[in-house]
């Protein structure tokens, strides 16, 4: 567990200077649209992704993803004094066994059974 922290923090770190956090924002601008970062986990685990991007001048938003645990977390790094806040933290293994969620129709099951009604 230690190591899995170690390399979580590693990355946060490679993620934050990668993205010019290192300096103040009078010094650098950081970018204003998602990075997409492959790096690989603690011991030569399954690659996290990493995706960073600036919101409304304010913070810098990063998120984290564990394709293998199918988790993601996302952290705020306010651009005023540096300091990095966990927002949230979810595993979406449950969430991808859902066939629907908040849609509109036609709904799957709807379409699977048009598809499933013998040729005339």
């Amino acid at each position: 567990m230690k190591k899995v922290m170690l390399g979580l923090v590693g990355i946060g770190c490679v993620v934050w200077m990668g993205a010019g956090l290192g300096a103040t924002p009078k010094e650098a601008n950081p970018p204003r649209v998602a990075l997409g970062t492959e790096a690989m986990g603690a011991g030569g685990q399954s690659p996290l992704l990493a995706f960073a991007t600036t919101v409304a001048d304010k913070y810098q938003q990063v998120t984290l993803i564990d394709p293998k645990q199918r988790a993601m977390s996302v952290y705020h790094i306010d651009l005023a004094d540096g300091k990095i806040h966990l927002r949230s933290v979810r595993n979406f293994h449950w969430d991808l066994q859902l066939i629907h969620l908040n849609g509109q129709p036609p709904l799957p099951r709807e379409i699977q059974a048009i598809l499933e009604q013998p040729s005339p």
